[in-house]
This record gives structure tokens, C-alpha cells and sequence, in this order.
């Protein structure tokens, strides 16, 4: 797949990363240490796919070191990153289920340099029956990740999660540090956030008391109609200081490129959507983690 070298030590950055990052655009701060994102959303279709994989893109384009992991079994994150995930390919399964550590299922993306995933199959469908019996089966993702961490290094690691709260869903919020809501700009926009913001409080206050919630992004935007700025002011009222400044526009090229196996940042870079994208994990960087 790749030479794990290029998950070199951090002592080793940025040195090692000549060959793997374009010095052309390698502008982004690094952070002091690797911050895991993970991208939930129990309601469906508010972006939170596309969000995840064209975050990372932007993140990786701009020099940093980002590995994805798809956590859905519909395997969207993987198919926009145009990595392999057909049935039997290790991913994501293997490391929850079969305990696989995350360097033998890593692949690179084609398209980015400096981007890399952990793919989901469809075998990741019966990961939440395999691991019912499990003991602390709600860690498996952040065991997975302690033990990567401590022989390879990358700036940014964000999952990407079902629309739902299972285990899968779990066990991303267990490992993750911080969360990352993707909202539509329109009509019952924050529907599901409020029992996605329960879930929260009830694994910060038992599982993972580092989670938190970071960052807040508003997505499908329209300029044109007064619902999508009503909306917006909304959610910057709900979440003042979570909210990105960068709103992401509603646009073809960002529904077309998934079909490409791309990201719309590889398909499109010159497109709003791909630029709007760009500037959002330009801001999540320079940002850096907000206070808890």
C-alpha cells in the first residue's frame, strides 16, 4: 500500500514530508498534537459525508498529514477518497472487530498527497452484532488509535460516522476529541442535534471527558433565500463560538464529484464549493481546538 516511513515521528516533520506534501501549499499551522475529529450528525443528508472527506482534503492540501476513518458502512467517505473498499478489503472492520492495527489497513489517497484512509466495506454492517458480547466494545476505535499514535504521527485524524447512534457511531465519540456537526441550511436544520448534544453529555460524562464540540459548520447554503440566512443566524446564536465563519454554498460540482471518486477540492479546486471547503479547514487550523 505505502512505506509506513511516511508516518514518520514528529521529531522527523517536516523534513519527511517533501516527497508526500506540495511545498507549494504546504501554508497551514500544525497543530501541537494530533487532533481527532469526529463528524456526526444524526440526521441524514446535511453534508456530513461530504464535509468530513473535503475538510480533510483542504487540511491535506495545505500541507498537513490527515488520515480519514470511515466508520459507515455504505463506504461513501472511501468512495469519495477513491480508495478500494469492496467486501473482503481490511478497513475499518478488521481493526473494531478483529482487533487489526490501523497501519496494515491504511490506504493512500490517489488524488492528495498527504491524505490517507482507513476504508469501510460492508462487512462493517455486522460490526455492531460482532461486538455486542465485547468487552468495552465502545473503546475499540481509541485503543486502535493510542496504539497508532505512539509509532506514527499525523496532524489530523477525523471520522466519519453513520447517521445514527450506535456503536459504530460510539466508538468514534469515544476516541475523537473533538466534534465536528455539519447543519443545513434549511428548514428543521437542527433537528437531531439536540439528541446528538444528550449523547454528547452522556459520553463526556462517563467514556470521554476530553470530547467536545469544536466546531460547527453551516452547509448547502443559499444566498438567494431568506430561509438559508434565517437559518444561519439561528444556529451562530445557538453555537456563537463553535460556528465557522466560512459557510459552505449549495453547488453541482460538490453533489458531482462522489461519483468521480473525488473530493470536489480534487475535481473541482476553482469551484465556490471547492473553495468554500478550502477556507473552512483553513480556519479549523489556524483556529486550533477551542476551550472546553
Amino acid at each position: 500500500m505505502f512505506d509506513e516511513d511516511e508516518f514518520s515521528e514528529r521529531a522527523d516533520l517536516p523534513d519527511d514530508l517533501s516527497e508526500d506534501v506540495s511545498r507549494e501549499t504546504a501554508a497551514l499551522p500544525r497543530p501541537a498534537s494530533p487532533r481527532t475529529f469526529v463528524v456526526a450528525n444524526q440526521k441524514g443528508g446535511v453534508g456530513k459525508t461530504t464535509t468530513a472527506v473535503n475538510i480533510a482534503a483542504g487540511l491535506a492540501m495545505g500541507g498537513l498529514k490527515v488520515l480519514v476513518v470511515d466508520m459507515d458502512p455504505q463506504g461513501n467517505a472511501s468512495t469519495a477518497l477513491g480508495v478500494d473498499h469492496s467486501e473482503g478489503t481490511p478497513g475499518t472492520y478488521d481493526v473494531l472487530v478483529e482487533g487489526a492495527p490501523l497501519i496494515d489497513v491504511i490506504q493512500r489517497c490517489p488524488d492528495i498527497p498527504g491524505l490517507y484512509v482507513v476504508p469501510a466495506t460492508i462487512d462493517l454492517a455486522g460490526a455492531e452484532i460482532g461486538l455486542v458480547a465485547t468487552v468495552s466494545r465502545e473503546t475499540k476505535l481509541q485503543i486502535a488509535l493510542r496504539k497508532f499514535f505512539k509509532e506514527f504521527y499525523v496532524d489530523y485524524v477525523i471520522v466519519d460516522c453513520p447517521p445514527s447512534l450506535g456503536l459504530l457511531t460510539l466508538n468514534a465519540l469515544v476516541a475523537a476529541k473533538e466534534i465536528m456537526i455539519p447543519i443545513q441550511c434549511e428548514y428543521y436544520a437542527l433537528e437531531g442535534v439536540t439528541q446528538l448534544m444528550k449523547t454528547i453529555e452522556l459520553v463526556t460524562g462517563r467514556l470521554n471527558d476530553d470530547l467536545r464540540l469544536s466546531t460547527v459548520i453551516l452547509t448547502m447554503f443559499d444566498g438567494r433565500t431568506n430561509l438559508s440566512t434565517q437559518v444561519a443566524n439561528e444556529v451562530r446564536t445557538h453555537f456563537a463560538e463553535e460556528t465557522l465563519e466560512t459557510v459552505v454554498p449549495r453547488s453541482v460540482r460538490i453533489a458531482e464529484a462522489p461519483s468521480y471518486g473525488q473530493t470536489v477540492l480534487s475535481y473541482h479546486l476553482a469551484s465556490a464549493g471547492a473553495q468554500a471547503y478550502r477556507q473552512a479547514a483553513e480556519e479549523i487550523a489556524r483556529r486550533g481546538p477551542t476551550k472546553k
